[in-house]
């Protein structure tokens, strides 16, 4: 009955992460930090420096398993939905990353580190511009969360100009992508106090 379930599902389309195939159930396409615990608090080192908040605003360590058969390149989209914009705010934004690299280590998303991998390209962030930019919503407000989450892409090369929004790369993501792997993390800064 498996195999016919295989069989069926390959035929219309083939088998995604962690669903059965004719040898058990494949591995999910998975995204994981040593700096980040999902569903918990951001450390004070992945936090902005400025706009009153004094983390040391270095990107985290991410690895990846497990992408989709097909992916031919990868990229890295880090939202606040929280964010009182209306449209949330883009952290932190990385496309063209080979598909041969499972990694980015810390401190990649600082431009000037020189971390990131041969031809991967890092587009302006809502603050304005290219690379990491940590977590400092506004004092005293709910905890807000942060989404890292890094698209298994069909194309090897997404050709945008380098003035591309965080929006259009998003866009173009969301257009070639084969799958995406998550990670969640929350951070709330304290309410100032008066004097």
């Amino acid at each position: 009955m498996l195999r016919f379930l295989a069989a069926i599902l390959l035929a219309f389309g083939g088998l995604m992460p962690g669903t059965a195939s004719a040898e058990g159930v494949l591995p999910a396409f998975r995204l994981t930090s040593p700096d980040l615990t999902a569903g918990a608090p951001i450390r004070a080192a992945q936090v902005f420096n400025g706009f009153g908040c004094t983390g040391s605003n270095i990107s985290p360590a991410l690895s990846w398993s497990n992408p989709p058969a097909g992916t031919k390149s990868f990229a890295l989209m880090v939202h606040d939905p929280d964010a009182p914009t209306g449209s949330g705010w883009w952290h932190w934004v990385v496309y063209n990353i080979p598909a041969d690299v499972a990694a980015l280590p810390a401190r990649a998303g600082d431009p000037a580190a020189g971390l990131m991998p041969a031809g991967a390209v890092q587009a302006v962030t809502d603050f304005g511009a290219a690379g990491y930019g940590g977590p400092c919503p506004p004092a005293g407000d709910k905890p807000h969360r942060y989404f890292f989450r890094l698209h298994a892409l069909k194309v090897e090369k997404l050709d945008l100009p380098a003035t591309a929004t965080a929006a259009f790369v998003g866009f173009n993501v969301n257009a070639n992508s084969l799958g995406a792997a998550e990670l969640m993390a929350v951070y709330a800064r304290p309410a100032t106090t008066a004097k």
